[in-house]
């Protein structure tokens, strides 16, 4: 039996699952109630950001603590050097067996799919594994029922049974059972599900897609034909997240079963949501809620005195590295601009210091794809979000700016609105600050009576 000083850590990573498909989180059409009882015995984040919605760049901070703008990492199409200090680094030092299950996306991402068939063939090679002890994992597949996994250095490809979210939590829970129990662990388990294509085990989806479901205000369609295609989507996606729930009631079981439930801390959160018809758009990558807006859950059994506690303060991905070292105890080596949210989480403080966090779009490298020629910046405060969107030459000028307390489906873009000034520009400076103090490189035009950025004059 480990210290209780040392709890284990076991970090459940779903891809494209936006916070507001989940019924803990509101959605008026669908029970997760395993989801709900895990927020149940520990604490909600109500407004945590994915800072740079979309997958590369989310796993880089996830796994370094540092943003995205730190090493200009585009949407895909990067690979992480062996260079950077991980996750698993800091635990490996720590004396912790480290574990990664699952989708990857950290090795050169879609420039290595090939064909169909062999997307997800191709093993990670271990200076590329941000040395985790025990490897089960595979760069990408996009593929929930045709999904192969790769085991430490063995690089024959072995199949997932069965649906991917079923196959890994099986592969992570068995493990689990097995290992040697003399250290503690840290564990990630990473599913591609709710990510499209949107596929869920047949019974559950048809019984979806024969299901009456309520569209947020924001959903928009050119025409009959694409809304049409919206709700079928969305149907779907609700099947996904309904196995994902399922899933986490099984590790819920497991963990009782195992004796393991009174020293695991469970995280649960996603890298990005899914857009699905909001503002007429799908995917993720915009900066508006439905694709930046990620759930946090973290339950720690040393603190039942927080069961079902809320945390409003807005948190976002630079926060998760050295948050889940500090709920071991542990600090990062080095110095990074996240924080950690561990004496939140545990009820030592009241609130951060800090108004809110920046929320980016770095790069993007693909042609025809949203943001190839303009990114965008922003600030996300607990009540409001503002945005500017230019090119890295251009340079960046106001875009969107929304108050979330009273259009929480962001309809009402205040940018010109001159009741709103005052606030906004509060709001331009709070950006330029943390640009400042991230370095970031990109271009911010002189806006509000404000200087710019990294500007030519």
């Amino acid at each position: 039996m480990k210290a209780v000083s040392q709890p284990n850590v076991l970090i459940v990573l779903s891809d494209q699952l936006r916070r507001q498909a989940l019924s803990t989180y509101g959605d008026p059409n669908i029970v997760t109630p395993h989801v709900d009882d895990l927020a149940g015995r520990g604490v909600r984040f109500e407004n945590a950001s994915s800072t740079c919605p979309i997958c590369v760049p989310f796993r880089f901070t996830f796994m370094t603590g540092l943003y995205a703008h730190d090493r200009k990492v585009p949407g895909i199409e990067y690979r992480m050097s062996p260079a950077e200090r991980t996750l698993a680094d800091e635990f490996n030092e720590a004396g912790y067996e480290t574990i990664y299950t699952g989708k990857w996306h950290l090795d050169g991402g879609h420039g290595r799919m090939g064909s169909a068939r062999q997307c997800g063939r191709m093993p990670v090679k271990k200076a590329y594994r941000g040395r985790w002890q025990k490897w089960m994992g595979f760069e990408l597949r996009n593929g929930p029922f045709d999904t192969f996994y790769f085991e430490d250095d063995d690089p024959t490809p072995k199949p997932v049974e069965g649906y991917q979210t079923d196959g890994l939590f099986e592969l992570a829970m068995d493990y689990l059972e097995t290992r040697d129990p003399s250290r503690p662990f840290c564990m990630v388990v990473s599913v591609e599900p709710p990510h499209d294509p949107f596929e869920a085990p047949e019974a559950m989806q048809r019984t979806w897609e024969a299901m009456d479901i309520v569209l947020p205000p924001n959903v928009d369609a050119a025409d009959a034909e694409a809304m049409e295609r919206i709700m079928l989507n969305r149907k779907r996606y609700y099947a996904m997240v309904e196995n994902l729930d399922w899933n986490m009631g099984r590790l819920g079981a497991f963990l009782l079963r195992t004796g393991l439930h009174g020293e695991t801390v469970v995280v649960f959160l996603s890298d990005h949501g899914e857009l699905g018809g909001a503002h007429g758009l799908r995917g993720k990558q915009w900066p508006y809620e439905e694709s930046t807006g990620i759930p946090l859950i973290v339950a720690d059994p040393r603190h039942p005195d927080r069961a079902g506690a809320l945390i409003e303060d807005p948190v976002s991905t630079e926060d998760l590295f050295p948050t889940i070292l500090g709920l071991a105890g542990l600090r990062p080596r080095d110095a990074l601009p996240g924080e950690n949210l561990a004496p939140l989480i545990h009820g030592n403080t009241g609130r951060l210091e800090r108004e809110g966090v920046m929320l980016e779009f770095v790069a993007e490298l693909r042609q025809g794809m949203a943001f190839y020629d303009q990114v965008w910046r922003g600030y996300r405060s607990a009540r409001y979000k503002y945005t500017v969107c230019g090119d890295n030459l251009g340079g960046a000028g106001p875009w969107q700016f929304f108050d979330l307390a009273e259009d929480p489906w962001e309809q009402r873009n205040l940018i010109d609105d001159p009741a709103f000034r005052p606030e906004i520009t509060r709001h331009h400076g709070l950006l330029l600050d943390r640009m400042k103090e991230t370095d970031d490189h990109f271009v911010l035009l002189p806006a509000f009576g404000m200087e710019g950025l990294n500007t030519w004059d």
